[in-house]
């Protein structure tokens, strides 16, 4: 993300990457390049598409944008760094996810409304890619939602995970067993750019 958006709730604003952002998604797609993926899913916002750049340079195919993956919608919370939105609204950065659980963020989106629309996508990709490797491209907020529904969370317990820039989570999706998708966590929060 772009240096001023640091410690700021972005969220739908179309910003691009920093010098820093641009090397973490190079170091990411050195990583990714020695896995072979099937398919590809992204955000449409410039900053997850200049993530995925590389990589697709690298040989990753090509994803298929949905608009559904794009960040939450904080609302009035949007373009304000943590301390402004402490000082304005008397909550923690810390508490965001609570305050998304709770029913939302004045004039922007809810718990669950991010979960139905991050419900769709998932479901979209389970459908059209089973059994098959697949790489999603995203935000901290869609990462956390879709960590939930494939864990069967509840979403403040992902308050609990780191979910950094060009971090790599590896969820593995098993077959269906009482109705559920058996799920297991192969890698969490994998900094290719720091820990690689």
């Amino acid at each position: 993300m772009e240096e001023n958006y640091h410690r700021v709730f972005g969220g739908r604003l179309d910003i691009g990457l920093s010098d820093r952002g641009e090397l973490q998604a190079t170091r990411l797609a050195e990583w990714l390049s020695r896995v072979q993926f099937d398919a590809t899913y992204a955000s449409p916002l410039k900053r997850v598409q200049r993530t995925f750049a590389p990589a697709v340079t690298a040989g990753l195919p090509s994803p298929v944008l949905l608009p559904d993956l794009r960040e939450v919608d904080f609302g009035d919370w949007t373009g304000l760094g943590w301390e402004e939105v402490n000082h304005r609204f008397g909550v923690s950065a810390y508490d965001w996810l609570r305050v998304l659980e709770r029913g939302g963020f004045p004039n922007g989106e809810c718990g669950v409304r991010l979960r139905l629309r991050i419900e769709e996508c998932l479901q979209q990709i389970l459908r059209d890619q089973a059994g098959r490797t697949v790489a999603v491209f995203a935000h901290g907020g869609v990462i956390r939602m879709l960590i939930t529904l494939l864990l069967e969370l509840p979403l403040n317990a992902t308050e609990r995970f780191d979910v950094d820039y060009a971090g790599v989570t590896w969820l593995e999706v098993g077959g269906i067993k009482g109705g559920r998708a058996r799920t297991e966590i192969r890698l969490m929060n994998y900094t290719p750019w720091r820990d690689g």
